[in-house]
């Protein structure tokens, strides 16, 4: 494995060219200062890994501030008590009750495409892992982007996507639901660039979803969704692809703004599975 130091800290790649792991590192006891260096590697690298964590929700609040304001998420139900910027991915039932969504994430996507501004980070933190299954896939749009031919890349560029929430709750695979009159009024149709441009230092990504997406600007009906398939089907090749293992006490984040992800699944008769999600805000993508 090749480690780079880098402001300070020990890192390797996820994978050649994509992701940091984070070595050496302590969240609960870093300082400030160290954490900010967490964050200056996450906006750089697409994705960090810092595995061996033992995060009580208000280390996990400390650690998401460094990076921004905390979003809301659009269900609250599974939301922590006390915590209602920490989210709950779980089977487990208590009471007669789930204490979690389950099965949430399963499809590549990237969170919140169907707002005006998507979520810029999303964290997961593993309180309990099955011993097999369960992994989390991450797509690196910008190895893709860079991978396109001049031309497909010019092709591609003027393009934008009509992305809805009311579409992607009632066709999804796991509780498809109809949306009340509030969370439709909520969460209006929006259109984002199929080519995001990154924030921090202008590089371009491949910037596809499955689920929210309704329609290609510039290149309407099922021609311009046949493209949305081969785009997808090529970024989420296993040139592109990143495959994270879960272990307890494991920290995921993932930079929104240019990779997809999509969850698997594991036998949930025999193991269980519990995650803290954090959301970060974003920006308007261009």
């Amino acid at each position: 494995m090749d480690m780079t130091l880098a402001d300070d800290l020990t890192i390797s790649d996820l994978k050649p060219g994509f992701g940091a792991r984070i070595h050496d590192i302590d969240l609960p006891s870093a300082s400030d200062a160290e954490l900010d260096k967490v964050v200056a590697a996450f906006h750089r690298h697409g994705a960090v890994v810092v595995s061996g964590q033992t995060m009580a929700p208000d280390d996990l609040m400390r650690f998401i501030a460094r990076f921004g304001e905390p979003e809301d998420h659009t269900q609250t139900r599974f939301t922590l008590p006390g915590y209602p910027k920490i989210f709950i991915l779980s089977n487990r039932v208590v009471d007669g009750k789930p204490i979690g969504a389950h099965n949430d994430g399963v499809g590549w996507h990237t969170d919140y495409s169907y707002k005006p501004e998507p979520v810029m980070l999303t964290m997961l933190y593993a309180v309990e892992v099955p011993d097999e299954g369960s992994d989390t896939l991450l797509a690196d749009g910008c190895a893709a982007w860079n991978a396109l031919s001049p031309e497909k890349q010019a092709q591609l560029l003027p393009l934008s996507l009509h992305h809805s929430y009311r579409h992607f709750m009632a066709t999804r695979e796991f509780g498809a639901q109809v949306l009340s009159p509030e969370m439709a009024a909520a969460n209006p149709d929006v259109e984002h660039p199929l080519i995001r441009t990154h924030p921090a230092d202008g590089r371009k990504a491949l910037w596809p979803s499955t689920g929210t997406v309704t329609e290609v600007i510039g290149k309407p009906g099922p021609e311009g969704l046949a493209l949305i398939d081969e785009l997808v089907e090529f970024m989420t090749g296993d040139d592109f692809v990143y495959r994270h293992k879960w272990a307890k006490g494991d920290l995921l984040m993932w930079d929104n703004r240019c990779t997809l992800h999509t969850g698997t699944l594991y036998d949930d008769t025999k193991y269980f599975r519990t995650m803290h999600r954090l959301w970060v805000k974003g920006d308007k993508p261009y």
